[in-house]
């Protein structure tokens, strides 16, 4: 018996003193094991207890018997969730530091190899957690739990995934830290939440159960403001369960369903403990939209950034994003269009709506040599690019600014290597912004209507604008980088339906709607401004100053202008009716600025796309019945900027009403105008050619827009088709 132990003694570990049994005297678990096996010996020497029956039942008892230390309950823990390990790892995660303890953990190392709970691995050295030893552990814990209820206590379940005896105090905590409660309002709440808890008799209590219950009570007692302060930030368990059955909206993996979820929160959040009450209830009426309001105060709509001084001097990361390479100073073009890719996907998540690129051109003239390997190097870039992870289904878009008549070889090396881009991709993120202040659209209206006529995202404007209309108007003294937080619309024929007919009530309910709009915008920046600081979005805090140097425009988008005047007020689409018109605007804009001067940031008035329009129809259908106003609309959205259909170009002139009245609003909007042109589906390249050259004589901004089928099973659309995919065959399209 004794040469068996001694070899078992081996196995553990073969450094071990001999001298190891006089430490366990300390150990008071070990003494009762102790006497066990000593009882067990005795009953092996009966007779009367022979056979299988016997043999099992001294297994299960000696099985028992080692359960009966929490020293080898923990050590099967440790092997449960660590793996195979090593003696020495073993030991310290154990807790056996010194060495004066390595007798005890010996011993119940030699206990657990006895009983096959645990097995040695010879070959490597390594200690792991067999079958039955997992069985051991798991019956363990079901015993634990069993023995919680059977007390006939209370315990909670809590977020730390760990079950605790009940405890008033930790509500009286809560009321106090995460509410502000006076401490004698939180104990008698605590009080009748507690008596409340008693009387329904759960055993098993959780963390957002009692929540949930001191909610109630404080709703009860009048306390809404605390209560929103304590409200569990979630989703039900129902929307879940959806997010995960209906999956047809999500094309990115699980990253589209985590980014929905948080979003989610956050947006809840937002509404009841960071807007003001008035402006989040005006949301949620449908007065006001705010768009991606899980982003909402953490970082900006639309960034204009000169690319070529964030590659050229290197991007300084700090201690964000640690899996990175770090971009140092780029010098030839292999390392420029690597950097563009790392850049650009960096820059995308520190927006929510746009990313517009300028310098591009100049960056590459320096380091260019051939034509063949720039497009290359810059189709690489666009691609790689391309996986950028995406807030929302559309994700943040990214606009290549190109000036006509600069340098015509990089200018169109740039248009090509785009193209290729969007053969090669569905629904292309990466878009071009023709700027032609100083160049001829015709120099590169051909190869731009191959890529419409392939779904390209283009946009011709003069300055800078971005693909969704939005001007920066704060070029004169911006740096490298300026910012628009431009997600807010305001719902102009609600306005309208509660003005009662009198367009003077209704530019001036249009001025007080404003104002806490704009103070909201103001708060948000401050909001963007500490989080950035902090350290949210590294690049802009890094490399820009972020708030020092760079300018930031507050943007309001004005919806369904038109349906307003005409369809609601009652106006006549006439010179009068168009004056009226004209006249809301003015009054934005110069309730914009105004309260821009109080604010402190230059305030600006737009007419984009923008989510917000088929929201906003969808609710005052909802509100107003589908009457006469509503059902004049054209489509199932309120108007956002000017639409022309491309078969009406060739017969348009600047004294034609839509160009000159598209012109008119472009100079009173000072924060831009969305002109779509919308190409019919079955026209030619040299159609859309015409059209683009005849549109840029007629207004200095607008963006031909194309609509291809695109299969939703397998992203063919390499060529046009309606009611099936011809490589496919999938009816899916999208």
């Amino acid at each position: 018996m004794k040469s068996k132990d001694k070899e078992l003694e081996l196995d553990v570990d073969p450094n071990l003193d001999d001298d190891f049994d006089a430490d366990l005297d300390d150990d008071v678990d070990d003494d009762i094991d102790a006497d066990l096996d000593d009882d067990f010996d005795s009953d092996d020497e009966s007779p009367k207890r022979g056979g299988i029956l016997q043999s099992t039942s001294k297994r299960v008892r000696m099985i028992f018997s080692v359960m009966a230390s929490p020293n080898r309950i923990d050590i099967l823990r440790i092997l449960n969730s660590k793996g195979p390990l090593t003696y020495s790892e073993l030991k310290s995660l154990a807790g056996f530091k010194s060495k004066k303890e390595s007798g005890k953990f010996a011993y119940h190392l030699r206990k657990l190899l006895r009983q096959s709970l645990v097995a040695l691995n010879k070959s490597e050295r390594r200690y792991t957690i067999t079958n039955l030893g997992k069985l051991v552990l798991s019956l363990a814990r079901q015993i634990e739990e069993r023995s919680i209820i059977e007390s006939g206590k209370m315990y909670v379940r809590t977020t730390h995934e760990s079950i605790e005896e009940f405890n008033s105090h930790k509500i009286i905590q809560s009321l106090v830290r995460e509410g502000s409660m006076p401490l004698e309002l939180a104990q008698k709440i605590t009080e009748e939440v507690e008596n409340r808890i008693y009387k329904y008799q759960t055993t098993y209590l959780t963390g957002s159960l009692i929540r949930e219950l001191v909610n109630s009570v404080l709703l009860e007692h009048g306390h809404e403001e605390y209560r929103n302060k304590l409200a569990r930030l979630g989703l039900p368990v129902f929307d879940v369960n959806d997010m995960l059955t209906n999956l047809d909206s999500v094309d990115n993996g699980a990253e589209g369903l985590l980014f929905k979820t948080g979003q989610q929160v956050f947006a809840e959040h937002l509404l009841t403990n960071v807007l003001p009450k008035d402006v989040a209830d005006s949301h949620l009426s449908g007065d006001i939209h705010l768009t991606n309001p899980g982003v909402w105060s953490m970082i900006p709509d639309t960034i204009f950034v000169n690319i070529k001084e964030l590659l050229e001097d290197g991007v300084d990361l700090g201690g964000k994003y640690l899996d990175v390479s770090r971009i140092a100073s780029s010098k030839q073009i292999e390392e420029i269009s690597s950097s563009l890719s790392i850049v650009i996907s960096l820059l995308s998540k520190e927006a929510s709506q746009e990313i517009v690129i300028d310098g591009l051109t100049s960056l590459f003239s320096k380091y260019s040599k051939s034509t063949e390997e720039l497009e290359a190097n810059i189709l690489s870039a666009f691609a790689n690019a391309s996986t950028t992870s995406k807030f929302n289904k559309s994700g943040t878009v990214v606009s290549i600014r190109l000036q006509l008549g600069t340098d015509t070889k990089i200018v169109n090396s740039i248009i090509n290597a785009y193209k290729n881009y969007v053969k090669i991709t569905p629904i292309p993120k990466i878009g071009l912004i023709i700027d032609h202040d100083k160049g001829k659209v015709s120099d590169v209206s051909g190869v731009v209507s191959e890529i419409i006529s392939n779904g390209g995202n283009v946009m011709f404007a003069k300055g800078q604008t971005s693909s969704s209309g939005v001007t920066n108007s704060t070029t004169k003294n911006s740096g490298p980088l300026s910012i628009l937080l431009e997600s807010v619309s305001i719902n102009l024929p609600r306005l309208a339906f509660e003005s009662n007919k009198d367009e003077t009530y209704f530019r001036a309910r249009l001025a007080l709607l404003m104002k806490p709009a704009l103070a909201s915008m103001s708060l948000r920046k401050k909001d963007i401004s500490d989080l950035t600081r902090r350290g949210l979005n590294p690049i802009l805090a890094k490399n820009t100053q972020y708030m020092q140097r760079s300018p930031v425009s507050l943007v309001i988008n004005l919806v369904g202008l038109k349906e307003a005047v005409f369809n609601i007020l009652g106006f006549q689409d006439d010179k009068e009716g168009r004056e009226i018109l004209h006249k809301v605007v003015e009054t934005a804009v110069d309730v914009g600025v105004k309260k821009g001067k109080e604010l402190g940031d230059p305030v600006a008035i737009s007419m984009t796309e923008n989510p917000s329009s088929s929201r906003f129809a969808v609710l005052d259908g909802e509100k107003y019945g589908k009457n006469s106003s509503l059902n004049s609309m054209e489509g199932d959205s309120y108007s956002e900027g000017v639409v022309i259909d491309s078969t009406d170009v060739s017969e348009l002139s600047a004294k034609s009403d839509v160009v000159s009245e598209s012109n008119k609003l472009s100079k009173l909007l000072n924060g831009g105008l969305l002109v779509k042109v919308n190409i019919a589906h079955n026209s030619k390249s040299t159609e859309i050619k015409q059209t683009i050259e005849k549109m840029s004589e007629l207004t200095s901004s607008f963006k031909p827009v194309m609509k291809i089928a695109i299969c939703g099973e397998c992203g063919f659309k390499d060529e046009p088709f309606e009611d099936k995919c011809p490589k496919c065959k999938s009816p899916y399209i999208v």
